[in-house]
This record gives structure tokens, C-alpha cells and sequence, in this order.
């Protein structure tokens, strides 16, 4: 990890830019892969299937014999842990269903607004080198919370054409079976616009890599909704003197074995912690069985001393940090400072683990700066919200000659038309 001292000011921009990709020919390669997919549909996705996941699958569907024989492969322990986090993520997602209530906002004028859950949604649940079953409940239990008709899951297989038993466990816990042996942005297309086998969704939501960013951000355009602009995993760290420099470094090693272009931070106003911290890292980092994708994130990363912790919290906001953990002698007025965050992590003991599994608070969270203007998933992120108004015959007496002024201002005469026959009606009843 770099260390960096007393950086100015003037700096900091370029110090909160991210790891930098190979991104040339990214956005050619994925739209060749979305358009052939809207044109071959089933043919293209066996297609990509075998040309970057290695096999292709007989059926894209799982089955549910595949799903029944699960659940002899997971240990119990294991089971009892993924129910904890089950119901934590339950309970913290269910308080997000508010009624809002009726406002009459003119006498005879109420106004009010109805939760309706988006009818078709597509989760992207990445496979690979780590599986991510706690993404399936982080996105499908408050889908299924908001009640949406239909949640589709795409996820890849092995080269043996199966799927992690972890993720089609939670699957099956969660109660969901459509399930796809999919992966990459031939999946995210194959939701966009549906193929023979797989559903059109109306909003895609998950991680993945950069082929999969690529094809959430250009589906866009076609009006198909997503989740949040996402990229590679980040944590920074403000920590003080009584930090401790083991869980500090644990917390930024659990991030930077996300991915080689994982980020992590530490932001510090004690000198002695820089020298500590690095030395706990690199401790720790030798016994991590994904030592050399940790080894190279930490490459884009950084120990920062500033003279401040008021100038950490600056240096914080500025960066965005998808996850934030503050671990200082007086966490409280700190986050009470705190204005661009995904997620943020009170104490010695609030590690950022706690949130990627099983504390109920979501994982699903905004990435690359974007904590500026977007928040994490939320059981909200699979409603919509539709107003409506009642208006009745004092409501249209009351705020009516406003509207005909109003609207012939803007020389919009058949809106003041619509308000004026009302009011001409009333003057006889």
C-alpha cells in the first residue's frame, strides 16, 4: 500500500479517482454480444455461454430436481447462518414498507400516493471464483417483500454446466425457481429483451464485472431500469489513535480480496497508526487464501495521514466511499458529518462483514463516487410510487381560479378551459 502524508488539498481530486481499466473496444464488444442476443435470443446466449463460460447448457433453466438436491449439500451450520441473515435482512427491509398517509392539501383537495411493486425483475447474481449467495438475499428478499409478480435470476455456471449449490439453496429459501444457468452481459441482454427461455424484465438489478456494468448502462437507453451505475468494491477507513490497527487492516483486506481493482483507504490524523496498520496488513495478507488478488488491490490503495479528523471527513465526502467505517473515539459526531456514503460502519466492532452478510442492512450499494447522488438497494428500489388526487366540488371552488391563472399565464387556455367549465357547472347547482 502506498502511504501517503499531509497530501494538499489541491490533490485530492486526483487521489479520489478510482483504479483505472482497460476499457478499449468494452463498450464494441458488449454491444455486439446485447444485439445478437436481441436478434438469436436462446442461439446467441448458448453462443457466449460456450465462447467465455466454457460450456453449453442442455437447459438454461434449472430444473427442480437441481434445486431439491441442494439442500443435502450445505451443512447445517451453514444453513442456520444463512437463516440468521435471512431474518435480520427480513426485519430491516419489512420496516421500509411505509404507507403514506391521505394529505388534503386545499380544503376538498387530497392528494396521496400508493407503493405498487415493479411487476418484472431481473437479479444478476455473480458466479465465478466466489459465488455470491448473500447478493441472492440481499436482492431477492425485498423483491419478494415488495411483492413483485415475477423474479427472474440469472447466474453462471461452471464449465460443468452447474450452479453453486449455495446460491440455488438460498434460492429455494428465499422461494424463488426461475432461475438461469447465465452469465456475463449476454445475461443482462437475455433479461433486457427477453429470448424464448428467458423473461423480459422491466428492472435489472446486481453486480458484476465490467462486461456487466457495460450492458446494464447501455440497456438503459432502451428504457430497461436499473439498479445503480456499479463497479468494483471500495472501503475507506477513518480511524484515530484508539483504532485498532488488527481490525483495521482486517477490514481492508476483506475488501481488496473482492477483485485485483478493488480500493480500499485509510484515512488518519496519527502518524503512529500509518506504520501499524501496514504492518497488520501485511501479516495478515500472507495467510489469505486470495492473497494475490488482495495483493493487487492494495497496489490502488492508499494510507492517508491528514492533519484533522474534520479534514478526513472532508477528504471522506469527496470521495464517496461505497462502504465508510468510522472507528474513532467519538463515531457519533463524525457520522453526523457524513453526507456521501453507500454505507457506514459505527466502532471498534462494526465491521464491514457484519453488512455484507447478516447484520440486515443491504449490500447492494453504490460504487465509483455515484454514494454523491444514488442510495443502496432498498426494499423501495423494487417499488413504484403512483399519486393520486380527489378533488371535489369545494376542493375545485377553492384552488380552481389559481389554476386558470396559472395556466393563462402559460398560455395553456384548454387547461384553463378544463377548470372553467367545472366552476361554470357549480355556479347552478
Amino acid at each position: 500500500m502506498k502511504i501517503l502524508l499531509y497530501p494538499v488539498r489541491e490533490s485530492w481530486d486526483v487521489l479520489c479517482l478510482r483504479p483505472g481499466i482497460d476499457k478499449s473496444d468494452l463498450e464494441n464488444i458488449v454491444t455486439t454480444i446485447i444485439d445478437k442476443v436481441k436478434t438469436e435470443k436462446d442461439k446467441a446466449v448458448n453462443y457466449f455461454s460456450a465462447k467465455y463460460d466454457g460450456f453449453t447448457p442442455v437447459n438454461l433453466k434449472v430444473e427442480e430436481a437441481e434445486l431439491l438436491e441442494t439442500s443435502v449439500k450445505i451443512s447445517n451450520k451453514l444453513k442456520n447462518a444463512i437463516n440468521t441473515a435471512k431474518t435480520n435482512i427480513e426485519t430491516f427491509h419489512s420496516a421500509q414498507l411505509i404507507n403514506e398517509p391521505v394529505i388534503e392539501t386545499t380544503k376538498g383537495v387530497k392528494c396521496w400516493r400508493k407503493n405498487v411493486a415493479i411487476e418484472k425483475v431481473g437479479l444478476y447474481i455473480p458466479g465465478g471464483s466466489a459465488p455470491l449467495f448473500s447478493t441472492l438475499l440481499m436482492l431477492g428478499i425485498p423483491a419478494k417483500l415488495a411483492g413483485c409478480n415475477e423474479i427472474v435470476i440469472c447466474t453462471p455456471a461452471g464449465k460443468d454446466g452447474k450452479i453453486s449449490p449455495l446460491i440455488l439453496y438460498t434460492a429455494q429459501l428465499i422461494g424463488l425457481t426461475e432461475i438461469f444457468k447465465i452469465g456475463g452481459a449476454q445475461a443482462i441482454a437475455a433479461m433486457a429483451y427477453g429470448t424464448q427461455t428467458i423473461p423480459k424484465v422491466y428492472k435489472i438489478f446486481g453486480p458484476g464485472n465490467q462486461y456487466v456494468t457495460k450492458a446494464k448502462e447501455l440497456v438503459q437507453k432502451d428504457g430497461i431500469a436499473i439498479d445503480m451505475p456499479a463497479g468494483p468494491s471500495e472501503v475507506l477507513v477513518i480511524a484515530d489513535m484508539h483504532a485498532n490497527p488488527e481490525f483495521v487492516a482486517s477490514d481492508l483486506l476483506s475488501q481488496a480480496e473482492h477483485g485485483p481493482d478493488s480500493q480500499v483507504i485509510m484515512l488518519t490524523n496519527n502518524k503512529d497508526l500509518i506504520g501499524k496498520v501496514k504492518f497488520q496488513v501485511e501479516k495478515q495478507s500472507e495467510s489469505l487464501p486470495r492473497k494475490e488478488i488482495a495483493l493487487k488491490a492494495l497496489e490502488n490503495s492508499t494510507l492517508i495521514l491528514l492533519p484533522t479528523l474534520n479534514d478526513c471527513i472532508d477528504f471522506s465526502n469527496r470521495y464517496a466511499p461505497e462502504h465508510l467505517i468510522i472507528n474513532t473515539s467519538d463515531t457519533k459526531a463524525i457520522a453526523d458529518k457524513i453526507i456521501n456514503a453507500g454505507s457506514v460502519f459505527l466502532g471498534n466492532y462494526s465491521c464491514e462483514s457484519a453488512g455484507d452478510y447478516a447484520s440486515g442492512t443491504n449490500h447492494t450499494l453504490p460504487t465509483n463516487g455515484n454514494a454523491r447522488n444514488y442510495s443502496g438497494v432498498s426494499t423501495e428500489s423494487f417499488l413504484k410510487k403512483i399519486s393520486f388526487q380527489e378533488i371535489s366540488a369545494e376542493g375545485i371552488r377553492n384552488l380552481g381560479p389559481s389554476i386558470e391563472l396559472m395556466a393563462e399565464a402559460e398560455c395553456l387556455i384548454g387547461h384553463k378551459t378544463s377548470v372553467s367549465l367545472r366552476l361554470k357547472s357549480l355556479l347552478y347547482d
